[in-house]
């Protein structure tokens, strides 16, 4: 990764921005509303907790034996793992859950109760890809080195498949982080001097990640394969079910927001320069999609209104739905875009052919 600070142009309307934020501060001041967690977000909170953790402790305590009682228990657990992930833990690790830091951050060790690591997360999502969205060499999300996912970075010959094994790579996305990623990244984000911002050490964080994966297995893995009477290759089976879901669902969420035919893609220059302020830079890197789905934002945590989260990552998303109209008016006054797929299926689809052509024909998307 690049060590180059990333410019943005502040001269290239910077009065979009300031006459954005008047106009969400008005919203809530007009409604009288605080931009954290309301009773909506406090029931999810416990939804996807109970989901995740009730269907364990039903097994480990012999109330569910059978074979289809099992793998439907650790199916139920795959929508509990992404729930807390996409709609506890991201707004916990953004700091929008709560006006209390303490909440946010004890919310925010939800992350290792699903297999992660939260300061990796943090590192990698707020600090590099929030702040660098679609930017080669900064953006680690794009920094994938089993697909090309923008046309700035070196296409290799396989990456002609890449369309048709995404999705089973995506399959082994949270396996991935538990058994490499995370120790990787720790070792990684030291030496670009970034575990000092969250406050850590080297030593400190290795001691943290070592624990946090010895307890998550000991609870997800070990105590199963005791205490449940059943084949061990049925455990694991299901231990795998509930994986792939969870890995489906946060991969497809993420990589629908900026990995599309019309989102945007940058290099910076010699100086680290980009053509847009920051605001703008996040429009035409993000995209929305299925905003008319109340129960499918519910459920992802809001991310299908990533516009919205990425201009203000400091609000709780249970208001982005809210916003999205007061985003889309503001962005069309000042002539930036404003990109949404009306369903899920039609952004699944941009993003699967944008792997595609990124594959073969680098010349055909867009790069600034």
């Amino acid at each position: 990764m690049s060590k180059v600070a990333v410019k943005f142009n502040k001269q290239d309307q910077p009065e979009f921005y300031k006459v954005l934020q008047k106009r969400i501060n008005q919203y809530f001041k007009d409604k009288n509303l605080a931009k954290t967690a309301n009773w909506n977000m406090k029931f999810k909170t416990t939804f996807m907790l109970g989901i995740y953790f009730i269907p364990l402790i039903l097994m480990l305590t012999g109330q569910i034996t059978s074979f289809g009682g099992t793998l439907l228990a650790w199916a139920i657990m795959g929508f509990g793992m992404s729930g807390i992930g996409l709609a506890i833990m991201h707004d916990a690790n953004h700091g929008s859950y709560s006006r209390n830091k303490m909440v946010n951050e004890t919310l925010g060790l939800t992350m290792n109760f699903i297999g992660g690591y939260h300061v990796t997360w943090k590192i990698q999502h707020n600090v590099l890809h929030h702040s660098f969205t679609n930017v080669h060499e900064h953006d680690e999300d794009l920094d994938q080195k089993m697909f090309c996912m923008s046309p700035c970075q070196e296409r290799k010959g396989f990456h002609k498949f890449q369309a048709f094994y995404a999705t089973f790579l995506y399959a082994l996305l949270t396996v991935f982080r538990y058994i490499f990623k995370d120790f990787q990244q720790v070792y990684r984000y030291n030496k670009m001097n970034l575990l000092e911002g969250q406050g850590l050490t080297y030593a400190a964080a290795i001691t943290q990640v070592v624990l946090y994966k010895a307890t998550y297995l000991v609870f997800l893995l070990i105590l199963p394969l005791t205490l449940i009477n059943l084949p061990v290759w049925q455990i694991l089976l299901g231990f795998a079910i509930m994986h792939i879901i969870c890995s489906l669902v946060s991969a497809f969420i993420f990589q629908l927001a900026h990995v599309l035919e019309e989102t945007h893609f940058y290099e910076t220059d010699d100086n680290g320069s980009v053509e847009n302020n920051w605001a703008i830079h996040q429009l035409k890197t993000t995209a929305n999609f299925s905003e008319g789905s109340s129960f499918f934002s519910w459920f992802i945590g809001g991310l299908n209104y990533q516009v919205e989260h990425h201009l203000f990552p400091n609000i709780c998303h249970v208001h982005y739905s809210q916003l999205s109209p007061i985003v889309r008016a503001t962005a069309a006054e000042f002539d930036v875009p404003y990109y949404s797929h009306k369903t899920f299926w039609s952004a699944m689809k941009s993003h699967f052919s944008l792997l595609h052509q990124l594959g073969k024909k680098k010349e055909l998307i867009k790069a600034v």
